[in-house]
């Protein structure tokens, strides 16, 4: 894996292609009428606040990740790529903004669901499951903890929030009201099989996939197409098998650095209230933090 090349970009500003939407760390932009530039930036959102500061190099690292993972499952659903080079459609003078870090992509119609599999109880699913020991509607055994691998993966689908709200957890009954019994039943058998076959792998490297959460689409003949970033450390729970136990918060991959500080923060000498603006980062985050994304990949990829 060659170094990182790309200076930090919190933000792109193309001239030459009209802006589609921003979301937390993607600039979208219209190609003509069916393709989409996706940049991915170096901002980074905790708690659904986007940082003030860039995280260096990870708007690349993702890119590679998740063309890494697009390749590596491209026998399961098609994808979103259109094998075009980024940099072909955008003026000279903004290719610094685009190499190495953005994907020229087919323009689909979005499920309005995302397709979250879990293969171990964490995060949200571990509170729902010490309510009632369901997690979105699926009954699991008693006795599991925290971390703890699940006897099989689920599909514990969600509803897409806007900007800044938290996506909801729904139930597959009411992912089959919002997209049709069929569909809902593809696109979860795909989820499983793309979530068995990436977490397989990662064990092979070190790495748990404890969840991940794909997003779908469907092109101009209706067929389901795998879209947006696929298994990074921004959509999913990487935690290195060496830390990892039950009963606990295993390390992660991720923002796990800057989400701790942002515990800690204190703002006019009071705890962050976790939302917009956050406080300021300091350097020694930062730099941990993009160490990280930078281990995943080189861990992922050899």
């Amino acid at each position: 894996m060659g170094p990182i090349v790309t200076a930090s970009l919190l933000q792109s500003s193309l001239h030459s292609l009209p802006l589609l939407a921003r979301g937390k760390v993607r600039d979208n932009y219209a190609v003509g009428a069916n393709r989409i530039l996706m940049i991915a930036s170096d901002r980074l959102s905790a708690f659904d606040v986007v940082m003030g500061e860039p995280i260096p190099g990870k708007g690349e690292l993702l890119t590679r990740m998740a063309l890494f993972w697009f390749d590596k499952l491209a026998g399961v659903v098609p994808n979103h790529l259109t094998g075009d080079d980024p940099v072909s459609v955008v003026a000279p003078d903004e290719v610094a903004q685009v190499r190495g870090r953005a994907m020229l992509v087919k323009r689909l119609k979005p499920l309005p669901v995302e397709a979250v599999v879990r293969g171990y109880l964490a995060g949200s699913g571990w509170k729902e499951y010490q309510q009632d020991g369901h997690v979105c509607g699926v009954a699991l055994p008693p006795g599991l903890k925290n971390a703890s691998r699940l006897p099989t993966p689920i599909f514990t689908p969600a509803t897409k929030a806007e900007m800044g709200e938290h996506d909801e957890n729904i139930s597959f009954e009411r992912m089959q009201q919002i997209i049709g019994a069929e569909l809902a039943e593809r696109v979860r058998t795909v989820s499983i099989e793309l979530y068995q076959r990436a977490a397989a792998y990662a064990l092979t490297r070190g790495i748990i996939i404890a969840d991940t959460k794909f997003e779908f689409g469907l092109d101009e003949q209706g067929t389901l197409t795998l879209m947006d970033e696929v298994l990074t450390p921004d959509s999913s729970r990487y935690w290195p098998v060496e830390s990892y136990g039950e009963d606990i918060n295993p390390p992660s991959y991720d923002k796990q650095f800057v989400r701790d500080w942002l515990e800690q923060a204190q703002v006019s000498g009071v705890p962050w209230n976790k939302s917009a603006p956050a406080p300021a980062l300091p350097a020694e985050v930062i730099e941990r933090t993009a160490a990280k994304y930078r281990e995943a990949l080189e861990r992922l990829t050899g």
